[in-house]
């Protein structure tokens, strides 16, 4: 089992950067493929990044892909979201997500490990 906590989220003007962070515990973290997700009001969950155990697959939303960057430190636990170029439309709760079996997905369910989310809020 793994333990999912967010931290790196905050309010930023159109065109600036962020970077999430996401710790994970448990004895097996290596193993599982890992994803950000991110929820806007009144929409649903959308997929944003995801990254193999290994870290040499990685796979973007198409909302996202050129801007945002996904990478892990199995050593430590952690997985980033380097986010540039941010703007208004990228505001939304992110989640980060754990899967323990299979590699890099786009769907919700099957990551079956989610933190408790950090607000990003883009101004114009």
């Amino acid at each position: 089992q793994v333990q999912l906590v967010e931290s790196g989220g905050g309010l930023v003007q159109a065109g600036g950067s962020l970077r999430l962070s996401c710790a994970g515990s448990g004895r097996t973290f290596s193993s599982y493929a890992m994803g950000w997700f991110r929820q806007a009001p009144g929409k649903q969950r959308e997929f944003v990044a995801a990254i193999n155990w290994s870290g040499g697959t990685t796979y973007y939303g198409d909302s996202v892909k050129g801007r945002f960057a996904i990478s892990r430190d199995n050593a430590e636990k952690m997985v980033y979201l380097l986010m540039n170029s941010l703007k208004p439309e990228d505001t939304a709760v992110y989640y980060c997500a754990a899967r323990r079996y299979g590699d890099t997905s786009n769907v919700v369910g099957d990551y079956g490990y989610w933190g408790q989310g950090t607000q990003v809020t883009v101004s114009s």
